[in-house]
């Protein structure tokens, strides 16, 4: 692993590229020396290229000098030099285009989550050793993506193995982790269904009467989720894993009571991990399912709200299924 000074000749380097011609390199910043070393450790056997950034309050110091196309930063606390810190490389990524990576706990989420809101940064909570690595791989894969058309079928295969060297690696460390990254089936049922949704018909949307349907008393919603809660009481929860409708859900009720939601109360709402459910809110705002909305008398925090296509589309849902709801009552 090699140590990193903040002199900015010591930042002139080839970039290193993967079996696929991608960019490999991860910097590490974390205040705890010892999760600095792990975390090399971990991306080191899985075949990445690591570089030390120091701790966190280096991001403060003097201009910054991105390390790799990879930063991946760990603070389970924040004060407010750490947020000032996100804040700042969160800036800096979005401009380089390059990929964060920050690991915290569910009582720093919604600070992190408030600051981080222009590189489209990976957000883990608590993670494990084998979340690190599959994170790291599933960014390179994302890059990767951006870059389909310039791979030929060789590169596509070998960023395929990459892909599954990583993923074995991840398992010896600790075998799967419960806060996981989405399964590729998961990312490909997401992915259809957010297509399918901005893709519906959207002329349909101007031949709509012009009185639409209005959302229903709220307290119907919570029942709603709390009969869907009342499942795990008798069968295995995962059995019903649905956090994007989950999140719909809660998103609806909290709309009919004018209320605002913190992404770690959806994270809750959603059922499942922390982190998985971080990848949906991501993946849901970028289809625009969802919306980000920053809080008017505090920039040090932002609220998930349901966008006008969806409180649309759910006031019509509960319009469609009035009649048996009527029955139900």
């Amino acid at each position: 692993m090699l140590q990193a000074d903040m002199d900015q000749s010591d930042f002139s380097y080839d970039m290193a590229t993967d079996a696929a011609g991608l960019p490999a390199r991860v910097a590490v910043f974390a205040d705890r020396e010892h999760v600095r070393r792990e975390i090399a450790d971990d991306c080191d056997g899985a075949g990445f290229r690591t570089l030390d950034g120091g701790a966190i309050s280096v991001l403060l110091e003097g201009p910054i000098a991105l390390l790799g196309d990879v930063v991946m930063i760990d603070c389970p606390h924040v004060d407010g030099a750490i947020l000032a810190a996100l804040a700042r490389l969160d800036m800096r990524a979005a401009r380089a285009e390059t990929k964060l990576i920050v690991s915290t706990s569910m009582d720093a989420l919604d600070d992190v989550f408030a600051v981080l809101d222009k590189s489209a940064a990976q957000i883990l909570i608590e993670p494990s050793r084998a979340d690190r690595i599959l994170a790291v791989g599933q960014v390179l894969m994302e890059i990767g993506g951006t870059r389909v058309r310039e791979m030929s079928e060789a590169d596509r295969l070998a960023l395929l193995r990459l892909s599954q060297q990583v993923e074995m690696i991840a398992r010896r460390l600790e075998g799967f982790s419960e806060t996981r990254a989405l399964s590729r089936e998961e990312q490909s049922k997401l992915g259809d269904v957010c297509r399918d949704w901005r893709g519906a018909d959207p002329e349909g949307m101007s031949r709509l009467p012009a009185t639409q349907p209005s959302l229903p008393d709220s307290r119907l919603v919570r029942r709603m989720i709390a009969e869907r809660q009342a499942r795990a009481k008798f069968f295995d929860g995962e059995l019903f894993a649905d956090p994007a409708w989950d999140m719909l859900l809660d998103l609806t009720a909290a709309h009919g009571e004018n209320k605002q939601v913190c992404v770690t109360s959806l994270c809750i709402a959603a059922g499942v991990p922390a982190t998985t459910a971080l990848r949906w809110v991501k993946q849901l705002v970028n289809q625009g399912v969802f919306k980000r909305v920053a809080d008017a008398s505090d920039k040090r925090r932002a609220f998930i709200a349901l966008s006008d296509q969806s409180i649309q589309a759910m006031s019509r849902y509960f319009a469609s299924i009035e009649a048996p709801l009527a029955r139900a009552a």
